[in-house]
């Protein structure tokens, strides 16, 4: 029931998260389109990953929100690490539809 919640709150509060959505949704039916097995199982759970790391940095970002609402050096960094974390995970979801896409030439 909590993590219903916390999608349902992510997907009405987060832009970010949102995007990712939609673009899961277009890579997935690329995937089921182009792809099978292992290379469709790669894809599928990269995007899962991919918003799992957008709400677990949404969950950063309001945890130093809600410490504090001052400018901090040490907040901005929670926060870029977090977003780094995001852009790492789609970065390998790239790099697995490249590698996909290569395989079917």
């Amino acid at each position: 029931m909590w993590s219903w919640a916390g999608l349902r709150d992510a997907w009405l509060q987060e832009p970010s998260f949102r995007s990712w959505v939609w673009a899961n949704v277009v890579s997935a039916g690329l995937a089921i389109w182009l792809l099978d097995g292992a290379e469709l199982a790669l894809i599928l759970a990269l995007g899962v990953l991919v918003l799992a790391a957008e709400l677990l940095n949404t969950g950063l970002e309001r945890v130093v929100d809600l410490v504090s609402l001052e400018q901090s050096e040490l907040a901005r960094q929670a926060k870029d690490a977090g977003s780094a974390g995001v852009a790492l995970t789609a970065g390998a979801a790239g790099v697995a539809w490249v590698f996909a896409l290569w395989g079917l030439l």
